[in-house]
């Protein structure tokens, strides 16, 4: 049995909707992950913006990830966001995303984690708050 980062990697790796989102991993270590998500014009609402829809599904899958890259190795992932809060500060606008996503207090099963996502110029763009239930 591998890792909980070795899951997390088999995870993203095999996920069609992270896929289907370009969504690739740049850091991966207990209780933080880095993931980005490439821009491309179908990921925006209008013009060049990136569509919020896509943030959140960032920021969730950054969690996620985190959350899962702390925990003790079961040989599968299961678990759900149990509540997710985002908060948009800037437009996103032609450019990658990356989530800086980092686990502030692990519970039994409950895991909190904090999110960062910031554009290719360094630019904040959105926060989250994720509580994420391992099953």
């Amino acid at each position: 049995m591998g890792s909980g980062i070795d899951l997390v990697q088999q995870w993203l790796g095999a996920s069609p909707f992270v896929q289907q989102l370009g969504i690739r991993v740049a850091k991966l270590e207990p209780d933080l992950a880095v993931l980005t998500l490439p821009f491309r014009p179908e990921l925006t609402t209008i013009g060049d913006v990136v569509h919020g829809g896509a943030l959140s599904a960032l920021l969730d899958t950054a969690a996620t990830a985190a959350a899962w890259a702390g925990a003790e190795a079961t040989g599968t992932i299961r678990g759900t966001t149990v509540a997710l809060t985002v908060s948009f500060v800037a437009a996103t606008r032609s450019q990658d995303v990356t989530a800086t996503a980092s686990v502030a207090r692990r519970g039994t099963t409950l895991v909190f984690i904090d999110v960062e996502a910031a554009g290719a110029d360094g630019t904040l763009v959105g926060k989250a708050l994720v509580t994420y239930k391992l099953g």
